[in-house]
């Protein structure tokens, strides 16, 4: 992989996976803007950002919140005024407040949705222009298996971690013709947002530097768009979002309750399961269907 002459923008990248990611595209050859909130423990942003430049790479750090547009804005500017230009941008700024459903506050809620999903709203939008009017760019969203697939305790993570995923997929349609491509990386990683939930052998496995390879191909020239990748430990995946042949019922729709529960195993059949391109796919499937009964 190759980014000589181009700038990358890493939300996060104070620590574990934004760390790796922006090391990484240093090493690439990019350009890096190293964004993270200082905090009481120091100003990891400007540690990262020096640990770039005294490899001989390019780097700034910025302590932008993601949650306030008016500072990401800044950012993106001062970026510009420095570089002329934003090739990446990767979406990775995160926070927890796991709690189960029944104890979830909506500060809870309204807390992880701000920094995930809004967060990278403001991020996205603040280069989406500059992209545009060049004709290029990449951008990385990081979504998770929690809103892939669920897990107990992370309603509000998962939530936001889908939502990301809905972002990716219309983002993906609406900057095809600007060569702009949009996907999500899943990454399986040992982070302070992990470490008290995996056991130490796992954690010694899941490196941060084993995921970030996935997001260079993600934001590479030749990268796929509206793909779902998973990545940990050094396996890398593709997540779908699909939907079975399932089945087409004719006559009084009044019994078609009934009829779903005789067939749900038929409807649940993955054989030959699809996965649409934009959202009018799955009803012209089914229109298709309904043409052969008529």
């Amino acid at each position: 992989m190759d980014f000589s002459g181009q700038v990358a923008i890493v939300t996060g990248a104070g620590r574990g996976l934004g760390r790796a990611h922006a090391l990484a595209f240093a090493r690439a050859g990019a350009k890096v803007v190293v964004n993270d909130l200082a905090g009481s423990d120091g100003d990891p942003a400007a540690a990262v950002a020096a640990e770039i430049l005294a490899a001989g790479g390019e780097a700034v750090a910025n302590g932008a919140s993601v949650t306030d547009r008016a500072a990401v804005d800044a950012m993106v500017a001062e970026t510009l005024e420095r570089w002329g230009r934003i090739d990446i941008l990767v979406n990775n700024a995160g926070i927890l407040r796991d709690r189960s459903f029944g104890k979830l506050t909506e500060a809870d809620m309204r807390d992880v949705i701000d920094v995930h999903l809004m967060g990278a709203f403001h991020c996205t939008q603040a280069v989406w222009e500059t992209m545009r009017a060049q004709a290029y760019g990449r951008i990385v969203m990081t979504t998770s298996a929690s809103g892939l697939f669920g897990n107990f305790g992370q309603a509000n993570y998962g939530a936001a971690k889908l939502a990301l995923v809905g972002l990716m997929q219309t983002l993906s349609i609406e900057g095809a013709r600007y060569g702009i491509r949009v996907n999500a990386i899943a990454p399986s990683a040992a982070t302070r947002m992990t470490q008290d939930i995996l056991t130490e052998d796992v954690l010694a496995a899941m490196t941060p530097e084993r995921v970030s390879p996935a997001v260079l191909f993600l934001a590479s020239r030749d990268a796929p768009t509206r793909c779902i990748m998973t990545a940990g430990a050094g396996g890398f995946e593709i997540a779908e979002i699909g939907m079975t042949q399932g089945i087409m019922v004719t006559g009084d729709p009044t019994g078609f309750a009934d009829i779903i529960a005789r067939r749900f195993d038929e409807i649940a059949d993955r054989t030959d399961a699809i996965v649409p391109a934009n959202a009018m796919e799955p009803p012209m499937h089914q229109m298709a269907k309904f043409a052969q009964t008529a």
